[in-house]
C-alpha cells in the first residue's frame, strides 16, 4: 500500500478532513476534531499512527515486527505500522477503520 491509497481510503469515510496541525511532514486525518490517522509523508518505508483498542494493540504488536507503540503519541492506545510488505493492503484498512470506529461519533439509537 502506498500513501495515496492510504489517503483515499481515510477521505472515503464519513465526515474526515485532512491537514498538517503539526508541520507539512505530518498528515493527519480527523473526524469531528478527533484524530484517527497520522501519516509521516516524507517516511520511507511509510509509516503512519492509528488509535487502537489497547488489548487489541499488544496483540498485533507481538504478532506483527511492523507495528510498534505508537511513536510520539499514547502507546496504550496507539500503534505505529511500518508498511514493509508485512501486513496486506485489506489488514492496513481494517487498522484505519477500528482507529475511525474508535474515534467517530456512534449513532444513537
Amino acid at each position: 500500500m502506498n500513501i495515496e491509497a492510504l489517503r483515499e481510503h481515510a477521505l472515503a469515510k464519513i465526515g474526515v478532513e485532512e491537514g498538517f496541525p503539526f508541520g507539512e511532514s505530518a498528515l493527519v486525518f480527523k473526524v469531528k476534531g478527533k484524530m484517527f490517522l497520522l501519516v509521516m509523508i516524507d517516511a520511507i518505508p511509510l509509516q503512519f499512527n492509528v488509535k487502537c483498542e489497547p488489548a487489541k494493540a499488544i496483540e498485533l504488536r507481538e504478532e506483527y515486527s511492523c507495528v510498534l507503540p505508537g511513536y510520539h503519541m499514547n502507546k496504550r492506545h496507539w500503534n505505529t505500522i511500518i508498511v514493509d510488505g508485512t501486513l496486506s493492503p485489506a489488514h492496513i484498512r481494517e487498522m484505519v477503520d477500528h482507529s475511525y470506529d474508535l474515534v467517530a461519533p456512534k449513532k444513537k439509537k
